[in-house]
């Protein structure tokens, strides 16, 4: 009976129709790789394999927005990391078993590079649980390392609309706007995913490239 539900499940997971086609990348540009967005964090199991959760303190909106403010004031790049672990894993909490599970062996397929299996079960995610932000991210990045990125776009939208402080997706959106061409655009979003998380160092080296790269445009 659960193995014809997860079917069922299955195919009534459809991609998001306001998806725009998907622009080319240049000759120059580098193939996407999952680690140009670490949307995967690297503690999200532990040892054991049991799922990293958040502290029992950090339960409600309070305590999340308090992490926030103290991950914006951070002064080094180990309080980041560690204040945004603690995000990450509350943003993992689904608060639903089945979703946890299909996150994590999602996880595990777009670690082995298994796109298609991923993309079955995160389209299982966002039809049970379609306001849970993590799920869309997640998808957002299948599609990112497929080069669909007028999926990923949509998927980084809906992530945004209903997490806008999700650094992630704010990173991945600033890369594929660059990507694309976008430079203003990429420079303006890598500076508010900064603004959010300080610690974010792939994102302090695009903005001094690209406000190099806009010094010498002006000259």
């Amino acid at each position: 009976m659960r193995l014809f539900l997860f079917i069922l499940l299955l195919s009534l997971a459809a991609p998001v129709s306001s998806a725009q086609q998907a622009p080319e990348l240049g000759p120059d540009v580098d193939t996407p790789s999952l680690d140009d967005l670490h949307s995967l964090p690297e503690n999200e199991e532990d040892e054991t394999g049991g799922k990293v959760v958040a502290d029992g303190a950090d339960q409600d909106e309070k305590a999340l927005a308090d992490l926030f403010e103290k991950l914006a004031a951070a002064e080094t790049p180990e309080q980041a990391l560690s204040i945004g672990q603690k995000i990450q894993a509350k943003w993992l909490e689904s608060g639903s078993d089945t979703v946890d599970a299909l996150m994590s062996r999602a996880a595990v397929a777009l670690r082995a590079n298994k796109y298609g299996l991923a993309l079955d079960l995160l389209d299982v995610v966002v039809t049970l649980k379609p306001d849970f932000a993590e799920g869309w991210n997640r998808r957002a990045t299948v599609f990112y390392v497929q080069q669909d990125f007028g999926r990923s776009l949509a998927d980084i939208e809906r992530t945004l609309a209903l997490e806008p402080r999700h650094w992630g997706a704010l990173s991945g959106l600033a890369i594929i706007q660059r990507r694309i061409g976008e430079d203003d655009k990429a420079l303006t979003t890598f500076r508010r995913a900064l603004e959010i998380n300080p610690g974010l160092k792939n994102a302090k080296e695009a903005v001094d490239e690209l406000e190099k790269e806009a010094e010498g445009d002006a000259i």
